[in-house]
């Protein structure tokens, strides 16, 4: 009941969130310089085509009636047309939503594993040589932009040893799985073609683990820290004491508590990888919602605009959410605290 009543009441707080996001991009993206009708067309447009694609677009009426334009047909699903595919912005993002969540789930999962083996490594031998390294790396790791790593992972991996493909989802002599989640790996295995996986998997690797490397640093550092100060309570010493093995006290009581701060920072890092991926997307040509957002930008797309902006915002307050329930069930006492707050 308690856990009911804590996701209905976030639940209606992001209902506000989103509204109040969706008023602010659409300003935004109506003030910035520039006329979107004749960016879509061209220069060389005749001026009575720019206006009736004004008229279309409601560019002509003011910003309140436009938004409730907007509003009206975004709560439908439709985003209208994109300026520069000339295809409804629906379509779009369902072609380029699913390349990057692949992208980012299996970034996340690289960090989430690396950052808290590596964390856990560092902790258990700390101010020894295991953990000296571990701490220059994470250090080099936070510093260095995921685009570096893309780059130098590409040369290495894909140029070098030749052992990844550079580019794009699949190979083009492998057949296309038939679209199922618009996740390439998932799709192959539901459809059995395990040739078709392989190769995905493949061109998902260099990728996710270019993307992931700085938030696999990041992670490593809070939870070898967190760990370190909770191997200075009370109960720790009290489980040794007892003759517990070092393993389970590391692994079953140490561990748990350590995390919530490293979930909290994983969140954020997910989230966040969505939006900052388009440079690691560019350089792969990778077919993702970052890459396409990033190019709406630049064209002055406002329908893209929105819509990528939007389903952002959604996925960021999805995230937090999950990682409050997450934090939750690791210490129940921060959930009855948030309980009796409300």
């Amino acid at each position: 009941m308690k856990l009911l009543a804590f996701l209905v009441r976030r639940i209606f707080l992001a209902i506000f969130v989103l509204f109040g996001l969706s008023i602010l991009i659409f300003v935004i993206a109506r003030i910035l310089p520039g006329d979107p009708a004749r960016t879509a067309l061209g220069a060389r447009a005749p001026q009575w085509v720019v206006d009736r694609l004004r008229e279309e677009m409601h560019l002509n009426a003011p910003l309140h009636v436009q938004y409730g334009f907007w509003l009206r047909d975004a709560l439908q699903g439709d985003f209208g047309i994109s300026l520069v595919t000339r295809r409804d912005v629906a379509d779009d993002v369902r072609e380029f939503f699913p390349a990057s969540i692949e992208l980012v789930l299996l970034a996340g999962l690289i960090t989430g594993a690396g950052g808290i083996a590596l964390g856990t490594l560092s902790a258990r031998h700390k101010d020894k040589w295991v953990d000296n390294v571990v701490r220059v790396l994470s250090y080099a790791g936070v510093v260095t932009p995921a685009f570096v790593f893309a780059i130098l992972f590409l040369l290495l991996f894909g140029f070098v040893l030749d052992w990844l493909p550079t580019i794009g989802r699949l190979s083009q002599d492998v057949a296309r799985p038939p679209t199922v989640t618009g996740l390439m790996t998932i799709d192959a295995l539901l459809a059995g073609q395990l040739a078709t996986f392989w190769d995905a998997l493949k061109h998902l690797i260099m990728p996710a683990l270019a993307l992931a490397m700085g938030s696999m640093a990041q992670e490593a550092r809070i939870t070898r820290a967190t760990m370190s100060d909770n191997l200075t309570k009370d109960y720790i010493a009290a489980e040794r004491a007892l003759g517990i093995p070092e393993r389970m006290v590391m692994g079953r009581f140490l561990l748990k508590p350590s995390l919530i701060p490293t979930v909290s920072i994983f969140g954020l890092d997910f989230a966040a990888n969505l939006s900052n991926a388009f440079l690691v997307e560019l350089i792969f040509n990778w077919p993702g919602l970052s890459r396409y957002g990033v190019n709406a930008m630049l064209r002055k797309d406002l329908n893209a605009i929105s819509a990528v902006i939007l389903i952002l915002g959604v996925t960021f307050i999805t995230v937090n959410i999950i990682v409050d329930l997450v934090v939750g069930a690791l210490d129940p006492r921060i959930r009855l605290r948030a309980t009796r707050s409300d």
